[in-house]
């Protein structure tokens, strides 16, 4: 949990913790590419992950069953859809995603032009 520090204002405040918002999704794999997803992730471009930490995702893991690609992630920013824009902007990440974008199909309650679906937490214990 990231805690906010001292305010820009010159006043002392305590420490107060700031939210961690979790994402959970899937996509299947397509099986003639499992191989392939495989190798990728094994050797994950530094540049890449560099910039999933820029933009404060922390915690991620993508998990494999049954053809199914399920991921996990917490993000520890303030401004979600600007971390994901800049994220989507950045060469690297979107050469990276020609390579692992035909290697995934998404799952048939995607909603249009939606790749990876994102799911609902139903519980959770800290």
């Amino acid at each position: 949990m990231r805690l906010a520090r001292t305010g820009d204002t010159g006043g002392e405040r305590p420490e107060q913790p700031l939210s961690v918002q979790r994402f959970a999704s899937v996509i299947r794999l397509r099986p003639e590419k499992e191989a392939e997803y495989r190798a990728l992730h094994a050797d994950a471009w530094p540049g890449v992950l560099a910039k999933l930490r820029e933009v404060h995702i922390r915690n991620y893991s993508i998990y494999l069953r049954d053809g199914i690609l399920f991921s996990y992630l917490e993000y520890d920013g303030d401004d979600y859809d600007a971390d994901m824009a800049a994220m989507a902007a950045d060469p690297e990440t979107k050469r990276w995603w020609q390579l692992t974008d035909p290697c995934q199909q998404p799952v048939g309650s995607a909603a249009d032009g939606q790749r990876w679906a994102p799911m609902e937490e139903v519980f959770h214990l800290d």
